[in-house]
Protein backbone atom coordinates (compact mmCIF):
# COMPACT_ATOMS: atom_id res chain seq x y z
CA UNK A 1 0.00 0.00 0.00
CA UNK A 2 1.16 3.14 -1.04
CA UNK A 3 4.74 2.34 -2.20
CA UNK A 4 6.18 0.05 -5.08
CA UNK A 5 9.28 -2.12 -6.18
CA UNK A 6 11.40 0.69 -4.90
CA UNK A 7 10.59 -0.08 -1.25
CA UNK A 8 12.91 -2.78 -2.01
CA UNK A 9 16.04 -1.06 -2.95
CA UNK A 10 17.76 -2.32 -0.11
CA UNK A 11 17.08 -5.88 0.13
CA UNK A 12 17.50 -6.68 -3.84
CA UNK A 13 21.30 -5.65 -3.83
CA UNK A 14 21.40 -8.39 -0.67
CA UNK A 15 19.90 -11.09 -2.92
CA UNK A 16 21.30 -10.04 -5.97
CA UNK A 17 24.48 -11.08 -4.74
CA UNK A 18 23.99 -14.33 -3.41
CA UNK A 19 22.93 -15.05 -6.86
CA UNK A 20 19.11 -14.78 -7.01
CA UNK A 21 17.30 -13.00 -10.05
CA UNK A 22 15.05 -10.64 -8.15
CA UNK A 23 12.26 -9.01 -9.38
CA UNK A 24 10.24 -5.72 -7.42
CA UNK A 25 7.45 -5.08 -9.47
CA UNK A 26 5.15 -1.85 -9.10
CA UNK A 27 1.35 -2.10 -8.98
CA UNK A 28 -0.40 0.32 -11.07
CA UNK A 29 -1.19 3.30 -9.99
CA UNK A 30 1.89 3.20 -7.26
CA UNK A 31 5.15 4.41 -7.29
CA UNK A 32 6.90 5.50 -11.05
CA UNK A 33 3.35 3.96 -11.85
CA UNK A 34 1.85 6.94 -10.25
CA UNK A 35 0.16 7.94 -13.58
CA UNK A 36 -1.72 5.22 -13.98
CA UNK A 37 -3.63 5.79 -10.98
CA UNK A 38 -7.50 5.60 -11.85
CA UNK A 39 -10.77 4.84 -10.06
CA UNK A 40 -10.89 1.53 -11.73
CA UNK A 41 -7.52 0.29 -10.80
CA UNK A 42 -8.63 -2.85 -8.49
CA UNK A 43 -7.23 -5.48 -6.88
CA UNK A 44 -7.64 -7.71 -10.13
CA UNK A 45 -5.28 -4.99 -11.73
CA UNK A 46 -2.88 -5.39 -9.46
CA UNK A 47 -3.03 -9.38 -9.78
CA UNK A 48 -2.72 -8.80 -13.51
CA UNK A 49 0.30 -6.85 -13.00
CA UNK A 50 2.23 -9.47 -11.44
CA UNK A 51 0.49 -12.11 -13.65
CA UNK A 52 1.38 -10.46 -16.66
CA UNK A 53 5.49 -9.90 -15.13
CA UNK A 54 5.77 -13.70 -14.87
CA UNK A 55 4.46 -14.24 -17.98
CA UNK A 56 6.22 -11.66 -20.22
CA UNK A 57 9.43 -12.33 -18.47
CA UNK A 58 8.72 -16.37 -18.68
CA UNK A 59 9.71 -16.91 -15.03
CA UNK A 60 9.52 -20.45 -13.26
CA UNK A 61 10.31 -21.54 -9.81
CA UNK A 62 9.80 -18.50 -8.36
CA UNK A 63 9.51 -17.54 -4.86
CA UNK A 64 7.04 -14.76 -4.75
CA UNK A 65 7.00 -12.77 -1.60
CA UNK A 66 3.96 -10.28 -0.82
CA UNK A 67 4.02 -8.13 1.59
CA UNK A 68 1.00 -6.20 3.75
CA UNK A 69 -1.48 -5.56 1.46
CA UNK A 70 0.30 -7.63 -1.23
CA UNK A 71 -0.82 -10.98 -0.20
CA UNK A 72 -3.67 -10.53 -0.97
CA UNK A 73 -1.94 -10.41 -4.76
CA UNK A 74 0.13 -12.87 -4.42
CA UNK A 75 -2.65 -15.24 -3.29
CA UNK A 76 -4.58 -14.29 -6.47
CA UNK A 77 -1.71 -14.82 -8.67
CA UNK A 78 -1.03 -18.63 -6.99
CA UNK A 79 -4.79 -18.92 -8.14
CA UNK A 80 -4.20 -18.56 -11.58
CA UNK A 81 -0.39 -19.65 -12.55
CA UNK A 82 0.60 -22.01 -9.62
CA UNK A 83 2.81 -23.85 -11.98
CA UNK A 84 5.22 -21.03 -11.69
CA UNK A 85 5.54 -20.58 -8.32
CA UNK A 86 8.11 -22.35 -6.47
CA UNK A 87 6.77 -20.76 -2.97
CA UNK A 88 4.74 -18.29 -1.51
CA UNK A 89 6.17 -16.16 1.01
CA UNK A 90 3.20 -13.75 3.17
CA UNK A 91 5.53 -11.23 4.76
CA UNK A 92 3.26 -9.78 7.62
CA UNK A 93 0.35 -9.71 4.87
CA UNK A 94 -3.30 -10.35 4.51
CA UNK A 95 -4.09 -13.78 3.46
CA UNK A 96 -7.80 -14.67 2.07
CA UNK A 97 -9.97 -16.88 1.39
CA UNK A 98 -12.15 -16.90 -1.43
CA UNK A 99 -14.91 -13.88 -1.17
CA UNK A 100 -12.63 -11.53 1.08
CA UNK A 101 -11.76 -8.58 0.80
CA UNK A 102 -9.23 -5.82 2.49
CA UNK A 103 -12.21 -3.96 3.76
CA UNK A 104 -13.12 -6.97 5.64
CA UNK A 105 -9.68 -7.38 7.86
CA UNK A 106 -9.10 -4.00 9.22
CA UNK A 107 -9.92 -3.80 13.10
CA UNK A 108 -13.13 -2.18 14.07
CA UNK A 109 -13.23 1.40 13.05
CA UNK A 110 -9.97 1.60 10.53
CA UNK A 111 -11.88 0.74 7.32
CA UNK A 112 -14.80 3.22 7.92
CA UNK A 113 -11.59 5.84 8.40
CA UNK A 114 -10.54 4.98 4.98
CA UNK A 115 -13.79 5.89 3.41
CA UNK A 116 -13.81 9.20 5.15
CA UNK A 117 -10.01 10.38 3.99
CA UNK A 118 -10.66 9.00 0.68
CA UNK A 119 -13.83 11.08 0.56
CA UNK A 120 -12.13 13.87 1.40
CA UNK A 121 -9.28 13.69 -0.91
CA UNK A 122 -10.94 12.79 -4.07
CA UNK A 123 -13.21 9.87 -3.55
CA UNK A 124 -11.54 7.07 -5.08
CA UNK A 125 -7.67 7.43 -3.43
CA UNK A 126 -6.51 7.00 0.26
CA UNK A 127 -4.26 9.63 1.17
CA UNK A 128 -0.32 8.43 2.17
CA UNK A 129 -0.07 7.74 5.94
CA UNK A 130 2.64 8.98 8.28
CA UNK A 131 5.51 6.61 8.32
CA UNK A 132 5.12 3.99 10.63
CA UNK A 133 9.06 4.08 11.85
CA UNK A 134 10.09 7.30 13.51
CA UNK A 135 14.14 7.23 12.60
CA UNK A 136 14.45 10.47 10.96
CA UNK A 137 16.47 8.62 8.18
CA UNK A 138 13.72 5.94 7.07
CA UNK A 139 11.17 8.88 7.01
CA UNK A 140 13.94 11.07 4.69
CA UNK A 141 14.02 7.85 2.40
CA UNK A 142 10.24 7.62 2.03
CA UNK A 143 9.50 11.22 1.80
CA UNK A 144 8.15 12.41 -1.77
CA UNK A 145 7.69 8.71 -2.62
CA UNK A 146 4.79 7.41 -1.17
CA UNK A 147 1.07 8.15 -3.27
CA UNK A 148 -2.19 7.70 -2.17
CA UNK A 149 -3.75 4.23 -2.68
CA UNK A 150 -6.99 3.20 -5.19
CA UNK A 151 -9.82 2.13 -2.74
CA UNK A 152 -10.72 0.10 -5.04
CA UNK A 153 -8.48 -2.67 -3.96
CA UNK A 154 -9.47 -2.78 -0.92
CA UNK A 155 -13.14 -2.93 -1.80
CA UNK A 156 -13.01 -6.02 -4.16
CA UNK A 157 -13.39 -9.41 -2.91
CA UNK A 158 -10.95 -12.06 -4.23
CA UNK A 159 -12.20 -15.21 -6.14
CA UNK A 160 -10.40 -18.09 -6.02
CA UNK A 161 -11.08 -21.14 -8.09
CA UNK A 162 -8.27 -23.51 -8.18
CA UNK A 163 -7.30 -26.14 -6.20
CA UNK A 164 -3.64 -26.72 -7.20
CA UNK A 165 -2.91 -23.22 -6.00
CA UNK A 166 -3.06 -25.03 -2.42
CA UNK A 167 0.00 -27.27 -3.30
CA UNK A 168 2.13 -24.46 -3.60
CA UNK A 169 4.37 -24.24 0.26
CA UNK A 170 3.39 -21.19 2.23
CA UNK A 171 5.45 -19.27 4.74
CA UNK A 172 4.42 -16.29 6.74
CA UNK A 173 6.70 -14.43 7.96
CA UNK A 174 5.40 -12.63 11.13
CA UNK A 175 7.18 -8.68 12.12
CA UNK A 176 6.49 -8.81 15.66
CA UNK A 177 7.32 -5.45 16.86
CA UNK A 178 3.97 -3.54 16.78
CA UNK A 179 3.06 -1.96 20.05
CA UNK A 180 0.20 0.06 18.37
CA UNK A 181 -1.47 -3.17 17.20
CA UNK A 182 -1.53 -5.75 14.52
CA UNK A 183 -4.17 -6.53 12.33
CA UNK A 184 -1.88 -9.00 10.47
CA UNK A 185 -1.32 -11.22 13.84
CA UNK A 186 -4.77 -12.97 13.24
CA UNK A 187 -3.20 -14.41 9.92
CA UNK A 188 0.36 -15.16 11.56
CA UNK A 189 -1.87 -17.32 14.43
CA UNK A 190 -3.22 -19.22 11.78
CA UNK A 191 0.01 -20.15 9.78
CA UNK A 192 1.91 -21.18 13.07
CA UNK A 193 -0.96 -23.62 14.18
CA UNK A 194 -1.29 -25.13 10.54
CA UNK A 195 1.33 -28.02 9.65
CA UNK A 196 0.70 -26.80 5.96
CA UNK A 197 2.82 -23.59 6.43
CA UNK A 198 6.04 -22.57 7.79
CA UNK A 199 6.15 -19.67 10.60
CA UNK A 200 8.89 -17.87 10.74
CA UNK A 201 9.40 -14.59 12.73
CA UNK A 202 11.71 -11.11 12.37
CA UNK A 203 12.06 -8.91 15.03
CA UNK A 204 11.03 -5.79 13.19
CA UNK A 205 7.88 -3.56 12.43
CA UNK A 206 6.09 -3.88 9.49
CA UNK A 207 8.22 -2.40 6.61
CA UNK A 208 10.78 -4.67 7.73
CA UNK A 209 12.64 -4.07 4.05
CA UNK A 210 13.11 -0.47 4.92
CA UNK A 211 13.89 -0.71 8.61
CA UNK A 212 15.63 -4.30 8.90
CA UNK A 213 17.10 -5.58 5.05
CA UNK A 214 19.63 -7.19 6.48
CA UNK A 215 17.59 -9.19 8.63
CA UNK A 216 14.86 -9.64 6.13
CA UNK A 217 17.15 -10.57 3.19
CA UNK A 218 19.01 -13.01 5.49
CA UNK A 219 15.30 -14.98 6.20
CA UNK A 220 14.40 -15.05 2.43
CA UNK A 221 17.78 -16.60 1.38
CA UNK A 222 17.22 -19.07 3.97
CA UNK A 223 13.70 -19.93 2.00
CA UNK A 224 15.39 -19.88 -1.23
Amino acid sequence: MWAGGWYWQKVRPLLRAAGHEVFSPTLTGLGERVHLARPEVDLNTHIDDIVNMLRYEDLRDVVLVGHSYAGMVIRGVADRLPERLAMLVYLDAFVPEDGERVDDFWQAGISPGFDSMAAGFDGWRIPTLDPEDEDPAIVAWEAGRTVPHPIATFRQPIRLSNPDADGVPRVFIHCTEKPDGDVFAPFAERARDDARWRYLTIDSVHDAMAVKPEELAAVLLSLA
